[in-house]
């Protein structure tokens, strides 16, 4: 009997993880039919964890390195891995899920933030393997297409989201450094042998201290180094707040903590300790006794202080400190939780589309929408934004009735750019200098630091970097739409890329395509102009604003970013499908807690599993497979013309009931398919079931909605809780297992 083939689905975080315990029975179900074994494999915030750190571990309880497996099936032509979202933690939610599981029975250590031991720092090094993003470098071995299918587009076009109204006289703007980052400071280099580097802090004083041992380097690599000065960020800051405040709006900032591990939460502590300057003076010597970090935000502030003698005498000088100052937007007015409070509260690509969604607004404390200066400290994609505001204050708001689409091609594969740069970044300690060399001492580049300063390394792969420039081609042949290279000419690892870029276009018959490489506010105006024309424009862009670009112009289109389709083609010749992006996760599964509603749409699952399949298809020439996924295709844009995706109330279809619809129509498409009679054998039946017993199968699911849930845990919920809460219906389970 011949191998099954294998589609390997991830078990995340938060509201995904609730939704797989919904949907995967109906994938294994119906992939079943057609030889397709779907196999879990769990890579969220608590497996991960747990994976690294067995020595802690009962026998019973050691689970595999999953990611790692993952890791190594991505390098392989077989891979065919379907991707949810998951937690990139930050080190609050590090320090919340090491809690769940410690009570769950595992005798995890905790995060020390500070070493004092050898063990700790030990410790602390595992927990960094977990800690922001730990997953998306490890499986993306290929580089980037991202687009909305026709199906939802046309969707989007039928049903306009709600946009914000935009005035020629907003007072939103972007804040950003005029020098001292890591766009002013940036060196770049384009290795020209096989070699291998070192980084290197040389001290005023003297002291020589390696930061990072001798690693490879391959030939065509393109290495950057920067800084960023904390005096001139803290500087900016102080501008920054004089500005919100004489122009009496609200002060906002927005960074990528969780992806940029190690910088970004330092800048925002740099903002934290900036705003609330006095407080962290007076009270010093208790925060040092406290061991309190403005890194980690005014929520872990609170917590520290929470029972100390001086608590109600801090509380009452901050809130005389925001009194006094720009007021701080807010991420939860309801519950008074401000910008400043936790810094993945604060992801910049979700957090500035929905800003230039909403108007150019954010909320205040009393829950109402006001301008802002937002604050995006780096200059490296600072301008991105400014120049999506400026077209927005010039021409108003995008029309989702008859705007264009911004495909994107990305550099992701091998930890390209900043994205890789976790374990080459460092925070100083003491002025000198830090140097980048090769075995030999060759010096490649070196940065001038003072104490506290950022210093950050990043590389790009010439094999990625080739196959990217391909795909691009690829993807304006086949679509016959400009594609742009956002590069800028002004800024030092993007000089370097240009030149690739240029060199590897030659390769290919460009002829009748129009290919162009443009500085990201000029892309930014000349995509937008064809946009308001209706007019689609590939977007080619680097690892970072491959991430913004496709939340930006999908929320702007769609409404989410959740709704794209996502391959990744892997290039060992696999495939990774990834299922639209996760920033809605967390108030999603704290809603169905709260009353039992799932807001979470799984449109991205469904075209990711469709892609998996026509993948697998086309790869190990299983006629099954591409009937599945020729079927799906159908059942997706029924499922999308009759709006089953979930409403946002108790009371009407959530999650559940969006796959029972999806289900049931994939079912009928299969059932009147003529290319397989044995499938449509099977699934006539099951069509039939599902359709005649519609209205108990609502019923059942509408009725679990309305109290709230207890799945035994946020980062490690129950297994068995979790099924239960999300298949409340048992008509539908009978019909589902049976087949």
């Amino acid at each position: 009997m011949a191998e099954k083939s294998k589609i390997v689905y991830t078990l995340t975080d938060e509201a995904p993880m609730l939704a797989t315990h919904s949907f995967l029975p109906v994938v294994q179900a119906f992939t079943k039919t057609a030889d397709i074994e779907i196999v879990p494999k769990d890579i969220s915030l608590a497996g991960r964890i747990l994976a690294n750190f067995p020595e802690y571990l009962k026998d019973d309880q050691k689970v595999e390195d999953a990611l790692a497996e993952l890791g190594q099936l991505a390098t392989t032509p077989e891979a065919n891995i379907i991707k949810l979202p998951n937690i990139s933690a930050s080190v609050p939610q590090l320090d919340e899920a090491i809690a769940e599981l410690q009570k769950h029975g595992f005798a995890l250590p905790n995060y020390p933030a500070e070493p004092k031991t050898a063990e700790e720092e030990t410790i602390k090094n595992k927990y960094a393997k977990v800690l922001g993003s730990a997953v998306n470098p490890v499986l993306r071995e290929g580089n980037s297409d991202r687009r909305a299918p026709k199906a939802v587009k046309n969707y989007a076009k039928a049903n306009p989201h709600k946009m914000g109204v935009w005035s020629a006289d907003s007072k939103t703007t972007v804040a950003n450094m005029k020098s001292g980052d890591f766009y002013g400071t940036e060196k770049s280099v384009t290795v020209e042998n096989d070699t291998q580097y070192k980084i290197e802090f040389f001290g005023n004083d003297g002291s020589v201290k390696e930061l990072k041992g001798l690693s490879p380097l391959k030939a065509g690599e393109i290495i950057d180094s920067s800084v960023m000065s904390l005096s001139a960020l803290k500087g900016f800051v102080s501008d920054a707040m004089a500005e919100a405040k004489a122009a009496n709006v609200l002060l906002s900032g927005h960074l990528k903590a969780t992806m940029m591990k190690i910088s970004d939460p330092i800048i925002f502590g740099a903002i934290v300790e900036t705003y609330f300057k006095d407080v962290f003076e007076k009270y010093k010597d208790t925060f040092k006794q406290l061991d309190i970090n403005p890194n980690f935000g005014l929520a872990t502030l609170f917590e520290k202080i929470s029972g100390n003698e001086k608590e109600a005498e801090i509380k009452a000088d901050i809130a005389k400190t925001i009194e006094n100052g720009p007021r701080i937007a807010m991420v939860n007015s309801d519950k008074g939780i401000t910008n400043f409070h936790v810094s993945s509260d604060i992801i910049v690509d979700a957090s500035m589309a929905a800003l230039i969604r909403g108007g150019g607004k954010m909320w205040n404390a009393e829950g109402k929408e006001e301008d802002t200066v937002a604050m995006i400290p780096d200059r490296c994609y600072a301008g991105f934004y400014q120049a999506a505001i400026d077209d927005m204050k010039k021409n108003g708001a995008l029309d989702p009735r008859t705007m264009g689409s911004v495909p994107n091609v990305g550099l992701m594969a091998q930890k390209a750019e900043e994205y890789g740069s976790h374990d080459k970044t460092f925070q100083l300690s003491a002025a000198g200098t830090v140097k980048v060399s090769d075995a030999a001492g060759n010096v490649y580049m070196e940065q001038p630091v003072q104490a506290g300063d950022v210093f950050r390394m990043c590389q790009a792969k010439d094999a990625p970097i080739q196959d990217w420039v391909k795909l691009a081609v690829n993807r304006a042949r086949l679509s016959d739409t400009p594609a742009v290279f956002w590069l800028d000419n002004q800024r030092a690892h993007d000089r370097e890329m240009i030149k690739k870029v240029e060199k590897y276009l030659k390769d290919y018959d460009t002829n009748g395509l129009d290919i162009r490489i443009m500085n990201i506010e000029d892309a930014m105006a000349f995509t937008l102009e064809r946009i308001r024309k209706g007019l689609d424009t590939i977007s080619v862009s680097g690892n970072v604003l491959r991430d913004y670009l496709t939340d930006l112009f999908p929320i702007l289109e769609l409404g989410t970013s959740a709704k794209m389709l996502s391959i990744v083609p892997l290039m060992n010749g696999g495939g990774l499908f990834e299922t639209g992006a996760g920033g809605s996760a967390p108030k999603h599964i704290q809603q169905f807690i709260q009353e039992g509603y799932l807001r979470w749409d799984s449109l991205g699952e469904f075209m990711a599993l469709q892609a998996s399949l026509e993948h697998l298809a086309q790869t190990q020439n299983n006629q099954k497979a591409q009937i599945l996924a020729d079927a799906l295709d159908i059942a997706n844009e029924k499922f999308l013309a009759n709006d089953k995706s979930p409403s946002r109330k108790v009371g009407s279809i959530d999650n559940r009931g969006s796959h029972f619809y999806l289900a049931m129509y994939w079912a009928e498409a299969l059932a009147s398919q003529t290319k397989n009679a044995d499938m449509a054998a099977i699934f006539a039946p099951v069509a039939k079931a599902m359709h005649d017993q519609e209205s108990k199968i609502n019923d059942e699911l509408i009725g679990a909605q309305g109290k709230p849930q207890d799945i035994g845990g946020y980062y490690q919920p129950n297994s068995e809780k979790t099924d239960a809460a999300m298949r409340p219906s048992t008509t539908l389970n009978t019909i589902i297992d049976g087949i």
